[in-house]
């Protein structure tokens, strides 16, 4: 067999009232025939064992499975794959195929890498993190070479592959009825979150889970249901918002919608064959960073509590995630964030990543909320950390545990914290090593015992989903339902629903269609991503004028224009920390900034709550001065107001957090809000083909003295911006056609 080429003939074997069996013919596995029924002879012993017996539960299948593994293979499923590209080569993350790189190799974009291989094979890992695939025909046909592989060597166990959310709206694309998609495309969770409407987000979860499981990917690395209390957090627009309550009840849907499956497609207790895994993060809740830094990089890895507000950040997992409506009952698994939860330890008073934290995973999540899932590390903490502070790779955030601990001790400690799985880990070696520790000080009954307990519960989110019995999927099949014309109108709608009307000044919207726009290009300065990686300058149009074109006449002559649009971004600012500043004699911790002229820090802290001294004891920035990248964001406002010589103005911002707009809100007429939809779902706001209905699901600053002085842990502390009408921009405020939106949704979450 050619390195990589994995045979795939699937040969399918019915069962009356039960399942049907999917097994490929290279991979050495036979039927068994027991009182008339079919099984998957996985271990090839000739025999029924308990866990290829689909009649008997996950639970005891589970059980039966992880007392035959090695320590080697238990090892190997607690690994969970770095990020692998189908086909293969995503900067740190190098694939060859054959020892080639894919363009040189004469490979199939499903051909599985050498990589791949090696760590099936080698490592055991059966938990696979894709992140791009070329298509969902590849996606379909890789996913079917990896469950071959995995069915022909060792127990059988199939691959759980997954993914980060990968339904974002690619904005430039229009939106034609009955047309489908590469993908359905869905406003962020932020936009979710705004429509107040749990339904479309359980709907939302429904339509992915079956496109997840038609691509392959049986467990969802989401949702993110931190509570969003600093709005100047990198991650702020990946959340639910910042109310707990809101937040809950948005993370209930989503699991549900993605967990349960219905009718024939339900194989036991709501889990089935359109049942996907829900990884909420980030237990005990991330959105609390000093300043709000982040904790991918070390000079985030605090998370602070000056308001005493960290049980309102567990509501979410507690009374969300936790508590379903859906008969699986719950989420199934949990990853902690990379933060250093300052002071909440009163147990044995640690200052380490959650992950690492025995009284956060054993004591408060296991037993004094019963949560059994599985408990999985966030992406690369047991590697050493990396010498830039400033670049996301290469390099680890082992936070709290940086000195003192080898690789293979951060293991055990995360083990015996009561961890199941280490992400982003490719090697089994250090889970060994942790596991020749544990033996030296607990013995070989007890370690062997805890890895069990850790293999059940992963392997019980396998048996769940029927791939032991049939992991293979049907291209054509595939191909037909990701992004079918059903799911992307599901999606569009949920677009329109979550965009947010701030202002209306003298009813300028809605617009007749034709009128005439001018749409200033939009200009950026070149800049680095949030991994560090350099952005080149850019100068073009924001918008796909094409689209434009079938709504407005378009011209570049603003005196020719009826209306202006101008579309901007929140405020895009620096993460918190500067080389420059450092190599200046500074200590590198510079202001984050939500408004778009040039801001100093006159209210910060003159001594910060957190520090390393390994690092900086005080992280403060008083005094000092930043600019968003984006500052000609304002600059084009002013200009296009004195260029369009007092016709109106439309602004429509991409939201991903909050944003000072007392600095422009005078000076424009109306200003629409979005969370990442289609340049379209914009237009018929525009034009009034759809009424604005979406809410904040936040509150926005007054000023940054507000953002300063509010507490990182508490939301709902900011002094609002008032607008030029009177409207305060707080959390549920939107407008539609006939003035502020007071509804059933306002006096459900109204702040009490």
């Amino acid at each position: 067999m050619q390195v990589g080429k994995i045979k795939t003939e699937i040969r399918y074997v019915s069962n009356d009232n039960g399942p049907t069996l999917g097994y490929s013919e290279a991979s050495g596995v036979q039927i068994i025939e027991v009182d008339g029924l079919h099984f998957k002879d996985l271990n090839k012993d000739g025999i029924l064992d308990p866990y290829e017996d689909w009649r008997l539960s996950p639970e005891l299948r589970a059980k039966d499975l992880a007392s035959q593994m090695t320590i080697e293979q238990m090892a190997g499923l607690m690994l969970y794959s770095s990020h692998q590209a189908i086909p293969g080569n995503i900067g740190w993350f190098p694939a060859t195929y054959s020892g080639k790189p894919f363009a040189e190799s004469g490979a199939e974009s499903s051909d599985l890498s050498d990589q791949q291989l090696a760590f099936m094979a080698d490592d055991h890992i059966r938990h696979i993190l894709l992140t791009r695939v070329e298509s969902p025909e590849t996606a379909a046909i890789w996913n079917n070479k990896v469950q071959a592989y995995a069915e022909s060597i060792g127990l059988g166990i199939p691959a759980n592959n997954s993914s980060d959310p990968r339904h974002s709206s690619d904005t430039s694309k229009e939106f034609n009825a009955g047309a489908g998609g590469t993908i359905s495309m869905w406003p962020e969770s932020m936009g979710l979150a705004a429509t107040f409407n749990p339904e479309v987000t359980r709907r939302f979860g429904e339509i992915a889970a079956q496109e997840y499981r038609a691509l392959g990917l049986t467990t969802a690395l989401s949702p993110q249901i931190d509570i969003a209390t600093d709005p100047r957090w990198f991650r702020f627009g990946m959340t639910f918002g910042e109310d707990p309550r809101l937040a809950a009840d948005m993370a209930r849907a989503y699991v549900d919608g993605f967990q349960t499956s219905i009718g024939e497609a339900e194989i036991s207790e709501g889990w089935g064959y359109d049942s996907v895994n829900a990884m909420v993060k980030h237990w005990p809740g991330g959105g609390s960073g000093e300043a709000g830094r982040d904790a991918h990089f070390g000079y985030g890895k605090y998370a602070v509590y000056p308001g005493n507000n960290f049980d309102e950040h567990l509501i979410p997992f507690t009374e969300g995630a936790f508590r379903l409506s859906g008969k699986t009952g719950q989420a199934s698994a949990v990853m902690p964030y990379y933060t250093i939860s300052v002071g909440q330890d009163p147990k044995n008073g640690e200052n380490v990543g959650n992950s690492y934290n025995s009284y956060l995973i054993n004591d408060l999540l296991r037993e004094k909320y019963g949560y059994d899932g599985v408990v999985c590390t966030d992406w690369g903490i047991t590697a050493d950390e990396g010498e830039d502070i400033t670049r996301l790779f290469p390099g680890g955030r082992s936070w709290g545990v940086e000195e003192g601990y080898t690789v293979a001790k951060r293991h055990y400690k995360l083990i015996m914290a009561g961890v199941d799985q280490f992400g982003g880990n490719n090697e089994i070696g250090p889970v060994m090593e942790a596991y020749t520790i544990g033996v030296k000080e607990h013995g070989e009954a007890f370690m062997r015992n805890r890895f069990e307990q850790s293999a059940v519960r992963l392997l019980k989110n396998i048996f769940r989903l029927g791939l032991f019995e049939n992991p293979y999927l049907q291209v054509e099949d595939s191909v037909a339902k990701v992004g079918n014309a059903t799911f992307m109108d599901a999606g569009y709608q949920a677009q329109l629903q979550s965009i947010v009307l701030l202002k209306n000044e003298k009813q300028a919207l809605p617009f007749a269609k034709k009128k005439v726009v001018y749409i200033p290009k939009r200009s950026r300065p070149a800049d680095t991503d949030w991994m560090g990686m350099p952005i080149p300058p850019s100068e073009q149009y924001p918008v796909n004028l094409e689209v434009v074109k079938k709504y407005f006449q378009v011209t570049d002559l603003p005196e020719m224009a009826d209306f202006a649009l101008i579309c901007i971004e929140s405020p895009l600012s620096t993460k918190g920390y500067s080389k420059a500043d450092a190599e200046a004699g500074g200590n590198g911790y510079i202001p984050i900034s939500l408004q778009y002229g040039p801001y100093t820090a006159e209210h910060a802290r003159e001594t910060s709550i957190a520090g390393d001294s390994r690092d900086e004891l005080n992280r403060t920035y008083k005094g000092k001065t930043v600019t968003v990248s984006n500052s000609s964001d304002l600059e084009t406002i002013v200009q296009t107001k004195q260029l369009m010589n007092g016709k109106p103005i439309v602004v429509s911002i991409l939201m991903s957090n909050p944003a000072v707009v007392a600095e422009f809100e005078q000076d424009v007429d109306t200003i629409v809000a979005h969370f990442g939809v289609q340049d379209q779902a914009v237009l018929e706001i525009l034009t009034g083909a759809a009424q604005p209905q979406a809410l904040l699901p936040f509150q926005m600053p007054a000023n940054m003295k507000t953002v300063e002085e509010q507490f990182e842990d508490v939301p709902h502390d900011l002094e609002v911006y008032v607008d030029s009408a009177g409207h305060a921009y707080d959390f549920g405020y939107g407008l539609d056609w006939k003035g502020v939106i007071d509804d059933a949704r306002t006096s459900k979450y109204a702040r009490r």
